[in-house]
């Protein structure tokens, strides 16, 4: 598995930005000022550098719902008992949850992938992809939450998921996730990673009391703590293994895997950044191919992406996950490609260009 992930990375390069003075020349020969229309110009210009100076298509578009449960759970840092990831991955399956209407709104098709949830197999379904790692990982407050080998299956499982959608001619992938207690592991990633206090970091989650964050502070400084080894070594992989999860690592995969299929991924919230920030440290070029969806009403948020240097694209305070930022990202790649390939140019359009 090791050999078939030093493959992967040896396979992911920058974009080649040979096409971008073209790129932007169309742009700005686009019947608008020039630059008028933003971050949407530069997302269009990113698609098409990703697509090598080809015309950028937004469709086909995919997002992963990853699922998983974490052992930290028994720590009481989520108001949410442990079997709620289990019962949401059969409402995804059902379309019932919020990820379900806005896929479909957006036109991204839906898989749930379980990579880590506690139980046995889920009855077969033509949404779901069973490829549980384990049932759970350890608890990241005692010791590593998987083992190395472990954790470099679940990225391999996300890069198989990239490989699965680019075989099917997709374009554009979305992140989600589903883990109760999941922030915990995202927030000890952040910490290790980017040299943040907790304190800082820590938020409420899916809605723990004002009350229990100190409580939950404390844990992930336990869990830094007793995995001190792996987080010195700066190793990314060993620090994944140590803190995250199995949705974590597989989203960190995912993120990898498109890369290197030059696909462009839609990252979602708190816990899918911390993927990708897994897979930054892991090989910096993913960042050409990533967009942060939005940004994530957890309070730690803000001075994560400002430690990475990055801009989510949307405000619209959500912290639900799922990938339903990311779908709302989507219709945003779909306009930059629409924009790009369907505007009139001054010359086209009789339009005088400005003096």
């Amino acid at each position: 598995m090791e050999t078939a992930f030093k493959r992967t990375l040896d396979a992911i390069f920058p974009v080649d930005r040979t096409p971008e003075a073209e790129g932007q020349a169309r742009l700005d020969n686009l019947t608008k000022p020039v630059g008028s229309l933003g971050r949407l110009e530069e997302l269009a210009l990113q698609l098409y550098l990703i697509q090598g100076g080809q015309p950028p298509q937004a469709d086909p578009m995919r997002i992963y719902t990853v699922a998983g449960d974490h052992g930290v759970n028994a720590e009481g840092v989520s108001p949410y008992p442990q079997e709620v990831t289990r019962q949401m991955v059969l409402n995804f399956l059902a379309d019932g949850a919020g990820i379900n209407v806005l896929a479909k709104t957006v036109g991204a098709e839906l898989f749930v992938v379980d990579a880590g949830c506690c139980g046995g197999p889920f009855d077969e379904h033509p949404a779901l992809i069973q490829a549980k790692v384990a049932p759970g990982t350890a608890n990241l407050a005692e010791g590593p939450a998987m083992t190395r080998e472990q954790c470099v299956e679940a990225l391999m499982l996300g890069v198989s998921l990239a490989d699965r959608a680019h075989a099917d001619g997709v374009k554009v992938l979305g992140t989600g996730e589903m883990g109760i207690s999941n922030t915990t592991p995202s927030t000890a990633l952040y910490a290790a990673h980017l040299g943040l206090d907790p304190a800082g970091l820590t938020g409420p989650g899916a809605g723990l009391p004002e009350g229990s964050l100190a409580a939950k502070t404390a844990v992930i400084r336990r869990g830094l703590e007793a995995n001190k080894q792996a987080v010195d070594s700066g190793d990314p992989v060993d620090i994944l293994a140590a803190l995250g999860g199995f949705e974590i690592a597989a989203l960190a995969g995912l993120v990898l895997g498109g890369a290197k299929n030059r696909q462009l991924v839609c990252v979602d919230g708190f816990i899918s950044t911390a993927a990708y920030l897994a897979a930054w440290k892991i090989h910096p070029a993913v960042k050409d191919y990533c967009l942060l969806s939005h940004a994530s009403a957890e309070p730690g948020y803000s001075a994560v992406v400002e430690a990475m240097g990055v801009t989510p694209y949307l405000h619209l305070g959500f912290r639900l996950g799922e990938g339903t930022g990311a779908a709302c990202a989507m219709f945003l790649v779909r306009a930059a490609a629409n924009i790009y390939n369907q505007m009139a140019t001054f010359a086209s359009a009789g339009v005088s260009e400005s003096a």
